[in-house]
């Protein structure tokens, strides 16, 4: 099969497990050499749509595929080609960091993983001469990122992959996805941490019900969608003189007020030139802001999954 442009792409992809739902007909696209963002709360569908990718799982209908590859039928040849990190990390008690590395390393195929291996665990200030047991939460993460990176794969699958770390080392991992996006090489990025998606990521999709109900570029979801804007009027409007505009009072002082406008913001400020508008300010909403508009109403994911979803 050739490669497509999308490196990865699902079609009306559905996964459920018995009655209850993990993805429907899920519809994502990644272009190559992007860090794209996968957000929801726990139960979304996040960690099933990974799993498909991998052929951890198979879906109950639908088609997903990397590099052009079938998911369910090339999942040997796409995992060679990737590096994964997944959001509970399990490791063999007994094996030290180094040898569990070199295992790594045999598996894809690689010869030179010693070098990038030895620098990474400079960068992430782990020793790598132990055993596993002996490591706490953080370094065994520190591994999983170790093992993920050091094959310099075309494809990474980051399950929140700054999980337990300390903030140098987790500005330390930031700096690693953005060097793998300035080689060329593509970020599915999958984390709680809005701050660190919207510091990272060129796009982002929001998972809801194990629905896709957004896809965006990350400046063009904050900026063109909500506004948070700051007006210093001649005269005061009254309290209430924007229902229906749009636009949601949120404070005010002697001078000014400001308003949330998440819709109709042409009706919004045809309204305000009314009371004379002498300056205006627009404030971006953080991703985070966003994220909670899609969730914060209906308080989530109803429908929580088992561990698996």
């Amino acid at each position: 099969m050739a490669e497509t442009r999308a490196l990865i792409e699902t079609k009306a992809l559905s996964v459920y497990y018995g009655r209850r739902r993990g993805i429907r007909k899920l519809g994502l696209s990644v272009d190559p050499g992007e860090v794209y963002g996968f957000l929801g709360p726990n139960g979304a569908g996040k960690t099933t749509t990974l799993r498909v990718l991998l052929d951890i799982i198979r879906p109950t209908s639908g088609s997903a595929a990397i590099f052009g590859l079938d998911c369910q039928k090339e999942g040997v040849r796409i995992r060679r080609r990737v590096g994964y990190i997944p959001g509970e990390l399990s490791l063999h008690p007994h094996l030290r960091a180094d040898e569990y590395f070199r295992m790594v390393d045999a598996v894809r195929g690689n010869r030179d993983g010693a070098a990038r291996m030895r620098r990474l665990c400079e960068r992430l200030n782990l020793d790598p001469h132990r055993a596993m047991h002996s490591y706490s939460r953080g370094n065994k993460q520190k591994i999983g990122l170790v093992a993920a990176f050091m094959g310099q794969p075309d494809l990474l699958i980051l399950d929140e992959p700054t999980s337990g770390l300390d903030p140098l080392i987790q500005q330390q991992v930031l700096e690693l996805v953005r060097e793998a996006r300035a080689g060329g090489r593509t970020v599915f990025f999958s984390s709680h941490v809005m701050s660190e998606v919207q510091a990272v990521c060129d796009r982002i999709g929001i998972i809801r019900d194990g629905e896709l109900v957004a896809s965006e570029r990350v400046e063009k979801l904050i900026r063109g969608r909500f506004h948070r804007l700051r007006l210093r009027f001649e005269r005061m409007p009254p309290a209430g003189a924007f229902e229906g505009s749009g636009g949601r009072e949120i404070g005010r002082t002697a001078r000014d007020v400001t308003f949330d406008v998440r819709e109709n913001l042409n009706l919004f400020l045809s309204r305000a030139v009314q009371y004379g508008v002498l300056d205006l300010e627009d404030h971006p909403f953080t991703l985070e802001e966003i994220f909670l508009e899609y969730y914060g109403k209906s308080g989530g994911d109803r429908h929580d999954q088992p561990a698996v979803a």
